[in-house]
């Protein structure tokens, strides 16, 4: 992983690299920033850029022996600790064995395939849907007799902790004396998108680097030099996505063209309350995955923003299409009023809630439609 394959951020980049060349690099260094934002990549393009043999002034050279090997994630002196099924504390299982997982292979092809994934897909990347994961006393011991060992190449060692709120007490507290105070040359990377849920006596301990979100346009650009979409869907994404690489990706998966004609067309018939369209798109909808569901929430939040900021003429900020911008205007002005758009962008947002914890989507989305309906045809007060 280098810095130049992470998209954007150029200021984080330069503020990392700038730490490095000034020796003001800490010796547990937390990485946090919200979901989808490249928080791994850049605790990984730190490793790589450590461990080169002829690092360049804003990169890793990518081509040396170190390179090669951090790139398929086998570097023998980056290790690796991650949430795995198991109980509290694995010595303490009253001798029963679980079946042995090899999860940190799992985790270098996890991490190659979802680079901006989060706890939910390697769960599902494993199929552990079932199993309580955490980081166990065991893990932290494995971690404390790991860094004890020299280093193979004569650099840095480097301890990368992939979502440290899943230690709990125990394995904490059994890694706060080497964190604070760790063997010459070796460097703890803890990432995480919730930092608030990890101990305190952790937090105090590591220096804070924040990794924003991606901006709309460093998304919309990465889709298409990637070649993941055209420019066209790239624009619809980019807002939907707010800064999120991991929903961007989804939404190239699920979200089509029509998505927003596709919202158009349901609230033409909400408003109408033409009951049999009305069914047929719920019925579209609960057939369609889970992914596609929340895309087309998201389009329909967008379109209800797209809507407020016309009728504001707040025109710089808009995000909508210039082809979807006739309907967005005439919704504003014969249809909603600023009240109808925050009622409606409520029970939107309470509706990608409930998919999230597997509701029933069909009878969901049915009193959805029903109930903006109502909104909509409500008379609008004076």
């Amino acid at each position: 992983m280098l810095f130049s394959s992470i998209p954007g951020l150029p200021e984080v980049k330069q503020k990392i690299l700038q730490a490095v060349k000034n020796d003001h690099l800490a010796h547990a260094l937390l990485f946090h920033g919200p979901e989808g934002s490249p928080k791994l990549s850049m605790a990984l393009a730190l490793a790589t850029y450590l461990h080169c043999e002829n690092p360049q002034e804003e990169d890793a050279c990518g081509i040396c022996p170190s390179c090669q090997r951090m790139g398929k994630l086998i570097h023998p002196d980056t290790n690796f600790a991650i949430p795995v099924p198991g109980t509290k504390d694995d010595e303490d299982s009253n001798g029963s064995k679980t079946e042995k997982v090899d999860y940190i292979a799992s985790f270098r092809t996890f991490v190659q395939q979802y680079p901006y994934g989060n706890v939910s897909d390697w769960i599902y990347h494993n199929n552990i849907e079932k199993k309580q994961l955490n980081i166990s006393k065991a893990a932290a011991k494995q971690i404390i007799q790991t860094l004890s060992l020299k280093s193979f190449e004569g650099g840095f060692k480097v301890m990368l902790i992939w979502c440290p709120e899943f230690l709990n007490t125990s394995s904490a507290n059994a890694l706060l004396k080497i964190i604070e105070e760790p063997p010459a040359k070796t460097l703890f990377f803890l990432v995480t998108s919730h930092p608030d849920r990890l101990l305190t006596t952790i937090l105090s301990r590591t220096q804070k680097i924040m990794i924003r979100a991606f901006s709309d346009e460093e998304i919309k650009t990465h889709l298409v030099r990637t070649e993941l979409c055209s420019t066209e869907v790239a624009v619809q994404i980019a807002p939907l996505a707010d800064g999120n690489m991991r929903e961007a990706y989804h939404l190239v998966h699920d979200m089509k063209d029509a998505n927003t004609a596709l919202i158009r067309d349901w609230f033409r018939a909400c408003f109408s309350l033409d009951i049999n369209v009305i069914f047929k798109f719920t019925e579209n909808f609960g057939s369609t995955d889970k992914e596609g569901q929340k895309s087309i929430l998201l389009t329909g939040i967008n379109v209800l923003r797209e809507v407020l900021l016309d009728k504001s003429d707040v025109i710089d900020l808009r995000r909508s299409s210039e082809d979807d911008r006739d309907f967005i205007h005439k919704l504003g002005e014969f249809v909603l009023t600023e009240e109808k758009i925050m009622k409606m962008y409520t029970l939107l947002n309470e509706a990608h809630y409930h998919i999230e914890r597997n509701a029933n989507v069909k009878i969901m989305f049915a009193d959805l439609s029903f109930q903006l309906a109502r909104i909509m045809r409500a008379k609008s007060t004076a």
